[in-house]
């Protein structure tokens, strides 16, 4: 068990799979998170509340962590890797991070602390009264949640460069252990606080988990606070426009918030529970990839190897794509069984239902472009460049607010779904043409191809599951959970049979080679099962 814990991924391939198998767990927990929340909840002003107060110390977190973390840190340490010096300055830079950064997040956690009543005024002007009292209360405990993360997320950017992604993409699973138990435990115990309590206790057990990994890799703590660092001063330069960039998405978000609490009542738990179903896909089917092909990128950019560089790229794209395409119709084509069947208990009605599934399917329409969006920024960031993605961000979410405040009316809390997917769409479009201007080529001519094949068998599979909908909707009991989970599950299943003899008749290259990365991986934790434990046994 500590050998696959801690075990090097060889391959991309390889990689992701151990990415997406963790990170689909993890969604499948945080499915569980949102149905236990939606159960005692529904779509109603506790929720809004507690969405609304992840914002400011969210904003905190991605702010100051995220963007040195994929713009700066993983490419400085992975540089530093490379030179082969016993990694004393790769462990010197970790620690000289940790502490800047950790100062930095008490000092602005601490600011937030005094400053709750005005900020959240700002983030939700529409609260009035009770609610306006509940999220104060929510967002003042939530503040030491980014403290814990901040540490966690530069000791997986460490399991990242080197590799060993196990105990990464297990740590966000134990953080929504943390909420699931602090909405179903704590609450009894504190009242409506024991929800804001959960998320601390996700987070500090997300950190643990982190720590410990990077302990087994060799990092020891050390005391450096050293501002002029050369490597330091690398990761802070490159660290400053992701950051801004981040800055706008968040501050999109924070926008969105403010529209959807002049909304009706739920709007901004229907907004949120929407948006975390899309996301699931993306978890489970994009980020591994991208997380998987960042430190190859950084060390081919760092070699200057420009064709492996964009060999690695192609190859990644072509992965998601395969994936999220067909993911991507059957949300759409199935948003309302996925909706009823995951969050459709207690308090969550059926006019919540509708109103997340019509959000829900708005989202999907932006689901490629939320697939490789996060790749083709980390190629950027692997060549040193964080001040075009930082720019393209700022002209697509600027579309995305205009457009929310122009659908907000007519389709209320679904336009903001609308108007996210026309801003990420927006954003893939110039990331693409400007990373091509970077690369001279991104191997379009492979690409292409393989979406014209992917886009034939998701086009039969999109109709085979509309057409088994309707008679499985009279065969199964549509007023009680197993009549909907087994339409859903029938329809879907089917569907992804269809693709992928589609995909194996057409011959495409990626369902091949997923083929056959599953079963290398396999056979080898086979022989760890079996061989290692009976030498160990003996």
């Amino acid at each position: 068990m500590l050998k696959i814990l801690n075990s090097q991924s060889k391959t991309i391939t390889g990689a992701a799979i151990i990415l997406s198998g963790a990170t689909l767990l993890s969604r499948l927990v945080g499915i569980i998170r949102d149905r236990v929340l939606a159960h005692y909840y529904g779509a109603g002003p506790v929720m809004d509340a507690y969405y609304a107060a992840f914002k400011i110390p969210d904003l905190i977190y991605n702010l100051l962590i995220v963007g040195a973390l994929t713009a700066g840190f993983i490419p400085t340490f992975t540089k530093l890797l490379s030179e082969k010096d016993d990694n004393k300055r790769a462990w010197y830079l970790t620690n000289n991070i940790l502490n800047i950064l950790g100062l930095a997040l008490l000092i602005l956690c601490s600011l937030g602390l005094i400053l709750t009543p005005i900020l959240n005024k700002i983030i939700a002007p529409g609260f009035h009264d009770d609610n306006l009292a509940r999220v104060i209360g929510f967002t003042r405990i939530m503040f030491l949640s980014p403290i814990f993360l901040g540490i966690s997320m530069i000791m997986g950017g460490v399991l990242q460069s080197l590799r060993r992604f196990v105990l990464y993409a297990f740590a966000p699973i134990f953080y929504n252990f943390g909420i699931i138990f602090g909405a179903t435990v704590l609450v009894r115990l504190m009242g409506e606080n024991g929800l804001a309590w959960g998320v601390v206790l996700g987070a500090f057990v997300h950190c643990a988990i982190q720590i410990y990994g990077v302990r087994q890799v060799g990092w020891r703590y050390h005391f450096n606070f050293d501002t002029k660092d050369k490597d330091t001063n690398t990761v802070g330069k490159l660290m400053v426009p992701r950051t801004l960039g981040l800055a706008i998405t968040q501050l999109n978000q924070v926008i969105i918030t403010i529209l959807a609490s002049f909304l009706p009542i739920g709007s901004i738990a229907v907004y949120n529970y929407a948006n975390n179903l899309q996301a699931v896909p993306v978890g489970v089917l994009a980020i591994p990839f991208a997380l998987a092909i960042f430190p190859l990128l950084s060390s081919a950019a760092a070699e200057n190897d420009m064709g492996q560089f964009v060999s690695h790229l192609s190859n990644v794209i072509r992965q998601i794509l395969f994936l999220i395409m067909p993911a991507a119709i059957l949300i759409l084509l199935l948003r309302a069984q996925i909706v009823r069947v995951i969050l459709g208990s207690g308090q969550f009605d059926w006019n919540a239902t509708v109103n997340t599934a019509d959000a829900l399917a708005f989202f999907s329409l932006g689901l490629v472009a939320q697939a490789l969006i996060p790749v083709l920024s980390r190629a950027f960031f692997a060549l040193s460049n964080t001040k075009t993605p930082f720019i393209i961000g700022i002209i697509s979410e600027l579309i995305s607010i205009i457009a929310a405040l122009i659908l907000m009316k007519p389709l209320g809390a679904a336009g903001l779904a609308l108007a996210s997917s026309i801003g990420v769409t927006i954003n893939l479009i110039l990331l693409w043409i400007s990373l091509r201007f970077e690369t001279k080529t991104l191997n379009e001519s492979a690409i292409l191809s393989l979406i014209y094949k992917i886009s034939l068998a998701s086009l039969v599979m999109g109709i085979v599951v509309q057409l088994l909908k309707y008679p499985l909707a009279r065969l199964l009991n549509q007023q009680i959970f197993w009549g909907i989970f087994g339409q859903g599950a029938i329809a879907g299943m089917t569907g992804i049979v269809v693709y992928f003899f589609l995909c194996y008749i057409l011959k495409v290259p990626e369902f091949i080679q997923l083929k056959d990365s599953f079963a290398r991986r396999w056979l080898k934790i086979r022989n760890i099962n079996t061989t290692e434990i009976i030498e160990n046994k003996e």
